[in-house]
């Protein structure tokens, strides 16, 4: 089985040597869009990323991230060297926090916390509108997953090497790194409130219902039985759609080039 070492090293001359099954079926699928606000609730409470979000996007979020999102996407699913496209993206965004702290989005650590929200978000819609993966599937969804991310060619200093072992990272992350700035004023109803791209689809109960508790606890969000029955039966609906929907079309246009298919 591969490590992230041999994941990372079979991916330097930016193609895939190593296939990325779960990745392939999963990432690229609109239901992982459905709970884009889940990594983005998260990403406004890091004072650093906060600051990105207010300082350098324009035009609003989720329409930053229906284009940073499909691009993420369309890396992970290319075959094409593209190692080049994050550094250039990201290379002009950086300044200094609410705190008073300089950040730059290409710092590893900063860079892998909003990698690490989106894996963590693309866990939960599995779960949620899939079907629950088993452990030995987790394990291999997160070794794939490295081998996605060595494709931005970025330090992987921060990146854990198991799943067990991000889970962990996660959750410390959260609990020591992320507070409400006083960015997350500007920040906080757009991103409980989406108005674009597919997330517009998620009624307001089910978002309170998909955050992460950290989030939630942050936010001031009292998540209630009335919310958590609202998720479940917009993943029903949802899953029931899928069901009926050719394979093709379940895809966001970025993925829809799957090496594989």
């Amino acid at each position: 089985m591969a490590t992230p070492d041999t994941l990372s090293a079979a991916s330097t001359d930016g193609h895939r040597r190593v296939p990325m099954p779960l990745v392939y079926r999963y990432l690229g699928d609109k239901r992982f869009a459905y709970t884009l606000l889940r990594a983005l609730s998260l990403q406004i409470l890091h004072p650093g990323n906060a600051a990105s979000l207010v300082q350098h996007v324009h035009g609003g979020l989720y329409a930053h991230k229906s284009s940073a999102v499909s691009e993420m996407i369309y890396i992970a699913y290319s075959n094409r060297d593209l190692r080049s496209v994050m550094r250039t993206a990201h290379s002009h965004v950086k300044g200094v926090d609410s705190n008073g702290r300089r950040y730059h989005s290409l710092n590893p650590e900063l860079f892998f916390f909003q990698h690490a929200t989106y894996l963590e978000t693309l866990f939960t819609s599995i779960d949620l509108f899939h079907r629950p993966l088993s452990n030995d599937e987790k394990e291999q969804l997160y070794r794939e997953a490295c081998l996605w991310y060595a494709k931005y060619d970025i330090s992987d200093r921060a990146q854990p090497k198991t799943y067990g072992e991000f889970t962990e990272y996660f959750e410390d992350f959260c609990r020591r790194e992320l507070s409400v700035s006083p960015d997350v004023a500007h920040l906080r109803k757009e991103t409980l409130h989406p108005k674009t791209w597919y997330p517009r689809k998620v009624s307001p109960a089910a978002v309170r219902a998909m955050l992460h508790p950290r989030a939630a606890e942050l936010l001031e969000i009292d998540v209630s039985v009335t919310d958590r029955a609202a998720l479940a039966a917009f993943a029903a609906k949802t899953k029931m759609r899928a069901a009926m929907t050719p394979r093709t079309y379940q895809l966001i246009p970025a993925a829809r080039h799957d090496p594989d298919r």
